[in-house]
């Protein structure tokens, strides 16, 4: 059989690793044959998900990370060169989300949101693209969002940070295409995880009915699922996307359109 996806033994970093989009993708590069190092500030949930998958015989370790901390980062890239040598695929999708306009969001919010979303991209890259190219090259996939292209109501910082991960991919691809690294990001509409029924509580919703409302306006007429999601960073990390960087990838049900 064909490998089209070229993912074989391929070392694949994903953050956010523990639950979500972030475990549904960790558990797909697994299921193609990749090395997969799920990061998560969660430690229990992290090491659980790993032991999950290792159960069903797939190669899948978990490091803790902070992304917010530069220490944290730096600690990964040398767990990576003491243990595998290389990364290939590097996945930045931690986030947070807190649902509040500029006037009622506090600062220590407004940083939180940020600081995982736009910085921790920032940091986990800058530590690991210089491994990534001396290996030479490979992909990198960064978690955007539907209103990181569009505005959306009581999101102002989320939106703020989504926005900057979408240029900040752009300009990425830019810088580190040479060293035949590309850069894509992912813009997932709404998605039934953790986060968004936490955006529930937030909002003082009743967690069905705002699933629900979630899904409606949507062409397809539904949630998106965190598989959904993974499939679109399964494409953009193998080599079905080699000529693809500086993308924007909206997985969201047509709900842009």
């Amino acid at each position: 059989m064909v490998d089209y996806f070229g993912l074989e033994n391929k070392v694949c970093v994903v953050t956010g690793g523990a639950s979500g989009i972030g475990l549904a993708t960790g558990t797909l590069l697994a299921e193609v044959g990749a090395k997969v190092v799920l990061l998560d500030i969660n430690e229990d949930k992290g090491q659980k998900a790993a032991a999950d998958l290792q159960m069903k015989n797939y190669k899948v370790d978990f490091f803790r990370c902070d992304v917010t901390k530069a220490s944290d980062c730096i600690s990964v890239r040398n767990y990576l060169e003491e243990n595998y040598g290389r990364v290939d695929v590097l996945f930045n999708n931690a986030g947070v989300i807190r649902r509040k306009s500029v006037v009622d969001l506090d600062e220590s919010d407004w940083n939180l949101v940020i600081d995982v979303s736009l910085k921790g991209i920032y940091l986990l890259s800058k530590y690991l693209i210089p491994l990534m190219a001396s290996g030479g090259g490979g992909s990198i996939i960064n978690t955007g969002s539907g209103w990181g292209i569009k505005g959306g109501d009581q999101a102002a910082a989320y939106c703020a940070a989504k926005a900057g991960v979408v240029n900040l991919s752009k300009a990425m691809a830019i810088d580190h295409g040479p060293q035949n690294i590309r850069v894509n990001c992912i813009c997932p509409g709404d998605t039934d995880t953790p986060l968004l029924r936490d955006e529930a509580r937030q909002l003082n919703k009743e967690e069905k009915a705002f699933l629900v409302s979630s899904a409606k306006g949507r062409p397809l007429e539904r949630l998106g699922t965190p598989r959904d999601i993974a499939n679109g960073v399964l494409f953009l990390a193998s080599d079905l996307s080699t000529w693809v960087s500086g993308s924007d990838l909206i997985v969201d049900g047509g709900g842009l359109a």
